[in-house]
């Protein structure tokens, strides 16, 4: 790579994304405080390797390099007591915890789409801090933590992605998806150029007026973070003293924004008027006193148009296209899945941390943590037992001392349709409602979901469909409903409700899907009467939400009436008028309803 992208001997948008890729790992190295780190989106491969070992490569000899796998636990992470030197020397002896030992260097996180929230809470406590504090196994620590982060992301799809809170404070946002391997080429900079950069840096100045053009770009591409603009000013010094620079140029600017606010941008900017429109009417003359302003104020208008070409430029036309349509680039928020809520479980799942308790009922020993925690007092339970005449050298484990291991695992989902099949539409509603269950069932090996149908007509409701995941028992079973009659709109939630409770009641997450149009005409008991049916069905909507089960209310109706949001409301549920709904929408409904 030619440093030609930082010194300006080239146009900006020049730059291919390699380029700009290795680019930022240069700036990172020489100001990885400021910046914070990269995130970098990338499966397994070459491509990412190769970055990788550029990244290493360039950082300086004594900086320390560590990697946070994905499941870490918290006395490996930010430190704790030392098990082995404690029980050896009969005091509390402390061991450092990664984020201590990577102080000044760069960590890398495995897999950081898919890190625990509480993990993402310590690092930032970190990042803002610059300093992890201990006080635990009755340790009482400061330590100094600063460090740059790779946060490796290998999400696939566009539900999967960081945690916003870790992505925002990560100056440059990477991605080498697109990039062929033999594009991946070696890098021009080494690790003793970057050094006098990083040396350099200090004195390195940028005036208020290219501060104000990175912050009106940032605003006008639709950036909400205030980082974003310090990280832009953070990173064009780093250029500056990477090209040998005591001043931030235009060039320097320039990069910063491709490399800092175009992977943030959430909106296109304004589009410039046609050439052949009519020019604006001319302004009356202003006195003598404010043109100098003006002349003041135009110039950091024009670098801030500069800037905006340049980022502009780094955007992919994809993207744009998105962005034209109203669409965000990718969801950053936390990829929660599908499968389920999370659960406390005292046998099976993924350990999450330990619980003071007695190993009984099947209950897991933890046996590091219970010598974890009666390791402090050996000193004293030995002095106590020298003071009764019984003196012993033997580590003593006490009952206040036990730890059990606690698990969680994500429960299976189960979507109950519950369909109005009275009417003259509800052959329509009907055809819809199979559609949809045969499209859900369609990929429930990934979704681990499950589906069910409940339809009421005439004078009550039957479960047409139990819970399952066979396609092709679902298409037996949805083959020649039957429609027409009465709508027993209670006795159809009542149904749909002691499903969803018995799902609730084995360990599962019940979501439950009421299509109709609220118009109610037929009571518990099978008498006719709206007034009557109407209160009870809003009283079973009031038991569904005592419950506390997840649903969703699809109004049906050709025009969304007062009774369908009413039936809503008391039901707790999200309502949503689908009119003219298909098999299509109804499932992205659902959706994003359960997940």
């Amino acid at each position: 790579m030619s440093t030609a992208v930082v010194t300006g001997e080239r146009p900006p948008q020049a730059a291919s994304p390699w380029e700009d890729a290795v680019l930022a790992a240069a700036l990172m190295t020489v100001d990885p405080i400021g910046t914070g780190g990269v995130a970098l989106r990338a499966l397994a491969g070459p491509v990412r390797d190769q970055w990788l070992s550029i990244m290493r490569d360039l950082q300086p000899e004594d900086a320390p390099q560590r990697r946070i796998p994905l499941h870490v636990s918290d006395g490996r992470l930010l430190g704790g007591l030392d098990l082995a030197a404690t029980l050896s020397a009969g005091r509390p002896v402390a061991e450092r915890g990664l984020l201590v030992e990577a102080n000044g260097g760069v960590i890398e996180l495995a897999m950081a789409e898919r890190i625990a929230p509480g993990t993402v809470a310590r690092l930032t406590s970190a990042f803002d801090f610059g300093e992890v504090v201990l006080e635990r196994d009755g340790l009482a620590m400061r330590n100094p933590s600063r460090f740059a982060l790779v946060a490796l992301d290998e999400g696939v799809g566009e539900d999967e992605g960081l945690l916003n809170a870790l992505s925002d404070r990560l100056a440059f946002h990477l991605e080498l998806t697109h990039i062929r391997v033999h594009e991946a080429i070696a890098c021009d900079y080494d690790a003793a150029d970057l050094l006098d950069a990083r040396t350099r840096l200090p004195s390195v100045t940028i005036t208020d007026e290219q501060i104000e053009a990175l912050c009106g770009t940032a605003l006008v591409l639709g950036i909400p973070s205030l980082r974003a603009s310090i990280f832009a000013c953070r990173a064009a010094c780093a250029a500056a003293a990477l090209a040998e620079r005591s001043e931030v140029t235009d060039a320097d600017l320039s990069v910063a924004g491709r490399l800092v606010l175009a992977p943030r941008a959430t909106q296109l900017p304004p589009m410039e008027p046609p050439p052949d429109a009519e020019p604006p009417p001319p302004e009356p003359e202003e006195p003598d006193q404010n043109q100098n302003q003006n002349n003041e104020q135009q110039e950091p208008q024009e670098l801030e148009d500069q800037i905006l070409e340049a980022t502009k430029a780094a955007i992919p036309a994809g993207l744009l296209a998105q962005l034209q349509m109203g669409k965000l680039r990718r969801s950053r928020s936390r990829a929660t899945g599908k499968a389920g809520a999370v659960q406390n479980a005292q046998t099976r799942g993924r350990p999450a941390g330990v619980l003071h308790g007695e190993p009984r009922a099947g209950l897991r020993l933890n046996v590091v943590e219970t010598l974890r925690a009666a390791a402090p007092w050996q000193r004293l339970r030995r002095e106590e037992r020298a003071r009764s005449g019984q003196p012993s050298t033997r580590i003593e484990v006490r009952q206040d001392d036990f730890r059990i291991t606690r698990f969680k695992h994500k429960s299976e989902t189960t979507t109950i349709f519950v369909v109005d099949a009275s009417g003259s539409s509800a052959l329509h509603r009907l055809a819809e409602a199979k559609g949809a269950v045969e499209l859900l069932l369609a990929d429930c090996y990934v979704r681990r979901d499950k589906v069910a149908l409940v339809a009421f007509r005439g004078q009550g409701a039957d479960v047409l469909l139990p819970p399952t995941r066979s396609l092709v028992r679902a298409k037996r079973s949805l083959a020649g409903l039957p429609g027409g009659g009465g709508t027993p709109l209670a006795s159809g939630i009542d149904l749909g409700m002691i499903l969803a409770d018995s799902v609730k009641r084995r360990g599962g997450t019940p979501v439950l899907i009421l299509m109709t149009d609220g118009r109610a005409n037929v009571a518990r008991d099978g008498s006719g009467g709206r007034t009557r049916a109407n209160d009870e069905a809003l009283a079973a909507a009031r038991v569904v939400r005592s419950l506390e089960i997840t649903a969703l209310v699809i109004d049906t109706s050709p025009r969304p009436q007062q009774q369908g949001r009413d039936l809503a409301r008391e039901m707790g549920a999200v309502y949503l008028p689908l009119p003219h709904a298909d098999a299509n929408s109804l499932t992205q409904a659902v959706r994003a309803t359960s997940g």
